[in-house]
């Protein structure tokens, strides 16, 4: 069995922080989150992995090299427009030749790993197998209709109308029977070959397509809430390390990781959270589900349940909370408050002032 793993998109949602990285690679824990799929699969028992990119190529291929820091063999397979899930199965074809294979959205991430998953469907060989999770807005995602034993009865790919709450989660099984069908396939309304259209072209030609329900956690990265919340979930499960230092008038409570190099002064972090490497803390207070990425300095500033990308400075900047920040990004707080205001408006405007 193969895996493909997709990441070519440009990360939309994830704007500002993805016009200068690629979305698959904003870290999770201070993990980039493409790297726990690729470790889920690896763990499978899958070492044989393509991945498919786009205008992030080049960002992608220095991240994962050729796959050996993960136990895996790396191929990349280019695609020059992000067309659809589909259309990766298209250009991947050659590749993937007849083996059964696991198609899994780069930005994605489960809980658990998918290893059950895999195992089943080596056991099954149905043709297909989806995996699907109740969600509040299944308008937003593709959705399935089961019948009354489970079976798939059909698909939509984001309908204005759903006929069900189960969403589609981005990891697929397929067996090579997928490739006849992706071939028929043209563009969706939206532009777009959707695999919604193909596994549905499997079930109306009686093929077997199967579903699990995932009831554990499963969250797409593609916006700042989701990011934020993964964060979270995955700090829950990491476990106190302090390699770097901290002085005598500081104070770790709960959970906390501190990388080699740093360093924690007069300040207070309570867990779960992760301080990287060559960080320095100072006079600060670092709050639950926080994760501050490598070269960082915080001082004289409360962070919490937010998300600090590599090499920025937070200095003297009050409250942070619910926030993702970039690279190199420098938040300073003004030395003085203005006691003026400075206003141009329009004829009869209302303003009210908060002093």
């Amino acid at each position: 069995m193969k895996a493909l793993v997709l990441a070519g998109g440009t990360g939309s949602r994830l704007r500002p922080i993805t016009h200068t990285a690629a979305k698959q690679l904003v870290p999770v824990a201070n993990k980039p989150v493409l790297f726990y799929g690729i470790e889920a699969i690896v763990a499978a028992g899958i070492s044989e992995i393509g991945v498919v990119v786009g205008e992030t190529a080049e960002e992608i291929k220095a991240a994962l090299g050729d796959g050996a820091r993960f136990g895996a063999r790396i191929t990349y397979l280019p695609q020059e427009r992000p067309l659809g899930l589909a259309h990766a199965v298209f250009i991947a074809r050659d590749w993937l030749g007849d083996e059964d294979f696991v198609m899994y959205l780069g930005d994605n991430f489960i809980v658990g790993g998918i290893t059950a998953l895999v195992e089943e469907f080596r056991a099954e060989r149905p043709d297909a197998r989806i995996m699907l999770t109740r969600v509040k807005e299944p308008s937003l995602f593709g959705v399935a209709e089961l019948g009354p034993d489970g079976q798939v009865i059909a698909l939509e790919e984001k309908p204005r109308h759903p006929r069900s709450d189960l969403a589609l989660v981005g990891i697929y099984l397929f067996s090579a029977a997928i490739h006849d069908v992706v071939a028929t396939l043209e563009p969706s309304a939206r532009g777009e070959w959707e695999i919604t259209d193909a596994i549905q072209k499997l079930v109306d030609s009686d093929r077997t397509v199967r579903s699990t329900v995932i009831t554990g956690y499963w969250k797409d990265t593609g916006n700042v809430a989701d990011m934020l919340e993964v964060n979270r979930s995955v700090l829950e499960g990491i476990e106190s390390c302090v390699e770097g230092s901290v002085d005598e008038t500081s104070e770790l409570i709960g959970r906390v990781r501190i990388a080699p190099g740093a360093r924690v002064e007069r300040s207070r972090i309570v867990g779960p959270a992760v301080i990287g490497e060559n960080c320095l803390i100072l006079d600060s207070y670092i709050g639950p589900s926080t994760s501050v990425a490598d070269d960082c300095v915080i001082g004289g500033s409360a962070v919490e349940y937010s998300v600090i990308l590599q090499d920025s400075r937070i200095e003297n900047a009050g409250r942070v909370e619910g926030s993702l920040i970039g690279r190199s990004v420098q938040v300073k707080g003004a030395e003085r408050r203005a006691h003026a205001h400075r206003l141009v408006l329009g004829d009869h405007s209302q303003v009210r002032i908060d002093k």
